[in-house]
């Protein structure tokens, strides 16, 4: 699971077919402070988020299939958007 702050939308007129229907989100992952790390990443959105928000990314291939509801192994999706970010507290900051 990642942390992310979602940045942009992404349209693609040519797709593959797994992502037909699918809402496509760009996202930058954040660290436990919320700060900015690493590089941006696509998403498909299953928590209706929108750009601003922070978001919790699963980021494991069997997980996304769960999400989505395809089990033949096949599905060209690694990292789905399931859950939108209340708030974030740290016993230590």
């Amino acid at each position: 699971m990642k942390l992310a702050r979602i940045v942009g939308t992404v349209v693609a007129t040519e797709k593959h077919p797994a992502y037909v229907g699918q809402k496509l989100l760009y996202c930058q992952p954040l660290d436990e402070h919320q700060q900015e790390t690493g590089e941006a990443l696509l998403a498909v959105d299953r928590a209706q988020a929108g750009i601003g928000d922070t978001v919790i990314i699963n980021q494991e291939g069997n997980g996304a299939r769960q999400m989505l509801g395809t089990f033949d192994g096949k599905l060209p999706i690694r990292s789905v958007i399931v859950g939108i970010v209340d708030a974030v507290t740290l016993d230590n900051p």
